[in-house]
């Protein structure tokens, strides 16, 4: 099983994100929304030092970080905190294109860049589609390929096992009820 940490763009993309989240797989998530709205805010007023450990404690026993992307994630300042510390500790990285998914108006958004950290990472881009078995697999291969980068891995082997443990309830409390200001929000 891989603890995961998730990376995001909350104003825009929480919609999306919920529909990832919640595809059935979700068992021991880590992931960039916190448990108490009010953390977040704290860390705000004593600054970016704060933020910046704030993310640091999210990211504590993972070992992939999952970049879903939207039509603006490219562009926001903690997704790409969040990347270049995933890559500094040594998380495997992966990104998930989820802007195809209807937001809570039933709209899709266009495409947006990929995120300069995940190019420079060589990063799998995938699309996200609706599958929690095949995030499974997703999140594994990224985890097979940070240790053995020469590697080519399917993910075959890895199927259904995966998907019962990658993301989940037990730690998806503290995703579900985070909330960050749009101002400030990676």
């Amino acid at each position: 099983m891989r603890n995961v940490y998730f990376s995001f763009h909350y104003e825009r993309d929480i919609w999306r994100v919920n529909q990832v989240r919640n595809s059935g797989l979700l068992f021991g998530a880590r992931s960039v929304g916190f448990a108490d709205g009010s953390i977040w805010e704290e860390a705000k007023t004593k600054g970016k030092g704060a933020l910046e450990r704030l993310i640091d404690e999210g990211m504590e026993g993972t070992s992939v970080t999952v970049v879903l992307i939207g039509s603006q994630t490219a562009a926001r300042p903690w997704v790409l905190h969040e990347i270049e510390r995933s890559i500094e500790r040594g998380n495997a990285v992966l990104g998930i294109r989820i802007h195809h998914l209807k937001d809570r108006r039933g709209k899709v958004d266009k495409a947006g860049g990929v995120p300069l950290p995940l190019k420079r990472a060589r990063a799998p881009i995938r699309r996200w589609n609706h599958n929690a078995a095949q995030l499974g697999r997703w999140v594994e291969e990224a985890f097979q390929k940070q240790i053995d980068p020469g590697k080519k891995s399917s993910g075959g082997q890895w199927g259904w096992a995966l998907a019962a443990g990658v993301v989940g309830v037990a730690g998806l409390a503290a995703w579900l009820h985070g909330k960050k200001k749009p101002s400030e929000e990676s």
